[in-house]
């Protein structure tokens, strides 16, 4: 912006010193990322946040996966005390300590009589709360169709930012793994 001289008109010295001040470009870099740092650090800090989400449910997919192939061999269910404990600390030690499992993942083993009654409705309740009621442990027997599920509720790290992430109350979002197959004939 320039301002044009007059011929013959003498200006006020508050309007020279609003021209100096018009033309003067010193700190228009800050002022331009002023305007886009908001958006910026929103698109940054969720991506990072969609990048730990699926991180971590791959994590715990592979956990599941490892484990529940000792259920699918039989070897988990021919050993002694062999329980929903002993489950949980063969997932717990998959996941490469990435997360707290230890006491705060839920499990879910049951047995169906065919693939097409196998049943994976979401437990998260109305309130977006876990709700494991329903859940059991049953690894079958041999040529048993077994579905293997694992919950976690991951907290989001970016509390206002990630609001749109959370699919569970509490600024968290549900992590979850499933495994279905027949055992094999052991």
């Amino acid at each position: 912006m320039s301002f044009q001289k007059v011929p013959g008109l003498v200006s006020p010295i508050w309007l020279k010193r609003f021209r100096a001040w018009a033309e003067d470009r010193r700190g228009v870099a800050a002022v331009e990322f002023a305007m886009i740092a908001i958006p910026f650090f929103f698109l940054i800090f969720g991506l990072l946040e969609v990048c730990v989400i699926f991180i971590m449910s791959a994590v715990l997919e592979h956990g599941l996966n490892e484990a529940a192939r000792g259920i699918r061999t039989g070897e988990l269910q021919s050993g002694e005390n062999f329980d929903r404990d002993a489950f949980e600390d063969i997932v717990c030690a998959q996941v490469f300590e990435m997360f707290e499992c230890k006491g705060k993942i839920q499990l879910d083993v049951k047995t169906y009589d065919d693939f097409t009654s196998t049943n994976n409705a979401s437990p998260l309740d109305e309130n977006g709360e876990l709700d494991a009621t329903g859940f059991e442990f049953d690894p079958g027997g041999r040529d048993d169709i077994v579905v293997v599920r694992a919950f976690y509720a991951w907290d989001l790290i970016t509390p206002v930012m990630s609001a749109p992430l959370a699919n569970m109350s509490g600024n968290r979002h549900l992590l979850q793994a499933t495994v279905v197959f027949r055992n094999e004939p052991f």
